[in-house]
C-alpha cells in the first residue's frame, strides 16, 4: 500500500481577486500556486495551513474554510501527496515576498493557468464557486496528467 504524505494549500480571495505565489525554489518552482507545504508531525492540518501561509506570504488568518482534498501520484514516487485545500477572504497583513514565494494578486478572470500546475484548471473553478471537491491525479513527470478523477462533494 502506498503511503500518503499530508500537505496544505491555501488561497486568499479579496473581492474579485485571488492571491497566488510564484514558487521560487523546490517542488513546483516556476509555477503560480497557492501557499502551503508539508504538515509537521506536531501540528494539525489547519495549523500547518496557517503556518505555511504566514511563512510564504506574510499574511495571518484566524479561519480557513476547507475547499477540497486532492491526491497526487507521481509515477516512480513512493508516496501519494494528499493536499488539503483551504480558502479565506479574511486576512491580516500585506502580502510580502519570502525566500520561497513571490505573491501577486490576480483578477479571477485572469488566473494564469498556463503558468500553473496542469490540474489547476480542472478543480480551480469548483473552488472559486465555493463547491467542495475531491480528486485524484496521476502524473508522469510534473507536466503530464495520465489519469484523474474529480468530483464535487458535499463534505470534505
Amino acid at each position: 500500500m502506498t503511503k500518503s504524505k499530508l500537505y496544505t494549500l491555501a488561497f486568499i480571495r479579496n473581492g474579485n481577486n485571488i492571491l497566488l505565489g510564484m514558487k521560487k525554489r523546490g517542488f513546483g518552482a516556476g509555477r503560480w500556486n497557492g501557499f502551503g507545504g508539508k504538515v509537521d508531525a506536531d501540528e494539525t492540518i489547519l495549523q500547518a495551513a496557517k503556518r505555511e501561509l504566514w511563512e510564504e506570504s506574510g499574511l495571518t488568518v484566524d479561519e480557513l474554510q476547507e475547499a477540497g482534498i486532492l491526491k497526487f501520484e507521481f509515477v516512480g514516487e513512493a508516496q501519494i501527496m494528499e493536499v488539503h485545500v483551504f480558502t479565506t477572504s479574511i486576512f491580516k497583513g500585506t502580502p510580502a515576498e519570502s525566500d520561497e514565494m513571490r505573491p501577486k494578486w490576480f483578477s479571477l478572470s485572469e488566473v494564469p493557468f498556463s503558468d500553473m500546475w496542469p490540474d489547476d484548471p480542472l478543480w480551480f473553478p469548483l473552488m472559486l464557486n465555493g463547491q467542495k471537491f475531491s480528486g485524484y491525479f496521476k502524473f508522469k513527470g510534473h507536466s503530464e496528467i495520465l489519469d484523474y478523477t474529480l468530483q464535487p462533494s458535499c463534505a470534505v
